[in-house]
Parts: C-alpha cells; structure tokens; sequence
C-alpha cells in the first residue's frame, strides 16, 4: 500500500529505524569482505562485531534485530492513538492489526522463509525477522487496546518471567542454556512443531515470541513517554536514564539468566532494549531536541521506507548487480573489489529510496 506520510511524525524515530537498517543493508557484507581483503587486527574487530557470537554474549551485530521491534513498539501509541480516534469501532483496528501481521508474515516467507523456491521441501515456517516483529506487533498493540498501562507493564514483565522460568527448569531441558536441541527448550519445541518446516538454524522463533512481545512492548513504554506532557529534554533524559538501568540490571541477571540472542533469553530482552533506550535518547535529543537534523537526512530517506529497503535488500542483490555495472573497477580496486561493490551496490538502493522519497512514495503495510 502507498501512502503519503505525515508531517507530524517524530522525525528521530525515522532516522532511527534507518540507522538501524544501514546496519543490516550493508555494513555487515562491508566488514566482512574489508577484513578478508586488509586482514589486520583493526578490521577483524570490526568484522567481528558484525557477526553474532557463537552462542553466550553480545556484539554490535544482536542490536540490529531488537532494535528493529523496538521502533516497531516505539510507533504503536502514536498509530493506534491517532487510529482510536478516528475509528468508531475496535473491530477495524483489529482488522487493520490482522491485516498487518499476515502481511509481514508472508514477507518473513518471501525473505527467508524460501517462498520463493517454489518447493516446499525448502520452506521455513517461521524464520525472520519480519516474522518476529509480526509477533511482538500483535500481542502488543492487543495490549495496547486493552489494558490499562499497568496492565501493560505486568504483561511485559510476565512474558520475561515466564519465559526465564520455562528456560531454568531442569525437568524442560534448558537449565544449563546449552546449544544442543534435547537441552534447549525452545529449539526443541520448534523442531517438535515445525517438523519438517524448521529451518535447521541455532535460532528459536515459537516460544520465543514471549521475547518478541516484550522487546515491542519495551518500545511502546518508550513511544508513550515521548507522548507525554514532559520537556522534550527531560524525555531525553528519562529514555538515557531508563537505557542504562536496564543494561545494568540485565548484566546482573546475565550470572543466572545468560544473555543470548540465538534464544532471545529475557536477559537478552533487557539488555538490548536497555541500548534501545539509549539509542532513541540519543537520536531524539540531536534531531529533536537539538534540531541538528542535517546529518540525518539520509538515514531518514532509508527509515521512511524501510520496508522496501529490507525486503529488497534481501530479495535482490544489489552487491551482485553493482558487479555488473563497475566490473572495470576490478582492476583498480583489487582485493578490496568486493567491499567497493558492497559499497556500490548499496548506493544503487539508496538512489531508489531517495526517489521514492522525492516522490513522496511510502511502501507501508
């Protein structure tokens, strides 16, 4: 669906969600193929930090999909607060809200669930990170209609200790945490139900959609403090603060509840939305605070369409398209050809969003 964008819109919350995007468009690939060309310590460190970590921990890499929930989350009191008043009834926000999670399902499907093989042998049932924001989306903005906000804040907190319980019970195969599926609960439920359809990876998806939801739901607390009547600096202030006491709170829990991502364990869940928190504090203060907002114009271009800019950077490969067209570079550019065309390819996209950002054409769902 194509729509026109409001003017009214926080414009942080954009450059935001386009930073985060800029993460997983292309400065993965980046790093990576920059290390294999230079090899030193320096761009190892880097390409590292885009890698997740074999099992226990954190890299720069785990924010990118937390994140991505988050602004979700972020967005939700602002949407359904301006949908409520406009709707007479909660039966066409919970069409609207139906409509979306199938529609990001499905692209969960086309991205990384392998649609598009047209085999079904190759099909993933659940896999992506679309997928994940369609389950956190859902429960969330269920949340959102119907509960009071201290309703709400008891459901974020029950979805991470119900989780944590299920994952430390001995007798429910996950006390020690381990990689091995008959010692991971969550794994093991997904192989037990996705049977053939489970996409053989380290991840969890089914049960740890009670991560998900509370990951979206940290990101609407912080969408309703921006709504509040508060000083757009002490917000700033207040989002920092609440950032950093879940990241310290989270490394507490981390002796007894480890942070993993590959399992989205509700350590995990507060410590990345800790960084989240910090991140939109951040970001809010330079460009909505501050007013410095020329910097962010070309992350805004990618974040107000960042569907287009996911879906296609996974669907099409634009670093194999920019090998077409600089193929003389090679020559020049030697080992680094690879970084030069993930940078090259990268640009081709963002020519296509500024476009359609010049336009005024927003692909939403």
């Amino acid at each position: 669906m194509t729509k026109v964008i409001a003017n009214n819109r926080l414009m942080s919350i954009d450059v935001l969600r386009g930073f985060d995007l800029l993460m997983i468009i292309v400065a993965d690939r980046f790093f990576y193929n920059l290390h294999v060309a230079s090899q030193t310590n320096f761009t190892k460190t880097l390409a590292d930090q885009f890698e997740h970590p074999e099992w226990i921990g954190f890299h720069l890499y785990d924010v990118i999909m937390p994140l991505f929930l988050f602004v979700v989350g972020v967005v939700i009191p602002f949407s359904l607060g301006n949908r409520s008043v406009e709707s007479a009834s909660k039966h066409k926000l919970y069409a609207h809200i139906l409509k979306r999670f199938v529609i990001l399902f499905i692209l969960g499907w086309i991205v990384q669930g392998n649609l598009l093989f047209l085999d079904i042998s190759k099909f993933h049932v659940f896999s992506n990170t679309l997928q994940a924001i369609a389950v956190g989306y859902l429960f969330s903005c269920m949340a959102y209609l119907n509960l009071p906000k201290k309703g709400r804040y008891l459901f974020f907190v029950t979805c991470l200790v119900l989780y944590a319980v299920l994952l430390s019970i001995p007798n429910f195969f996950g006390h020690h945490f381990e990689l091995l599926s008959n010692k991971n609960l969550p794994i093991y439920i997904d192989q037990q139900v996705f049977g053939r359809f489970y996409d053989q990876t380290q991840y969890s998806w089914l049960l740890t959609g009670l991560g998900f939801t509370a990951t979206t739901l940290s990101g609407l607390f912080a969408g309703e403090l921006l709504l509040s009547s508060n000083s757009r600096s002490k917000i700033a202030l207040h989002l920092a603060v609440i950032g950093v006491i879940g990241i310290a709170t989270s490394l507490l829990i981390g002796f007894w509840h480890p942070i993993i991502k590959k399992i989205w364990t509700s350590s995990f869940v507060i410590f990345s939305s800790g960084i989240s928190f910090v991140l939109l504090a951040l970001f809010y203060w330079l460009v909505d605070v501050k007013g410095y907002t020329k910097w962010a114009y070309p992350f805004r271009v990618i974040g107000l369409n960042a569907i287009a800019a996911y879906v296609g950077s996974h669907v099409l490969n634009f670093s194999a398209i920019a090998k077409q067209i600089f193929f003389g570079f090679e020559q020049f550019t030697g080992a680094y050809y690879d970084a030069f065309c993930d940078l090259a390819g990268f640009a081709i996209l963002y020519f296509i969003l500024w476009y359609m950002h010049k336009n005024k054409t927003y692909i939403k769902v």
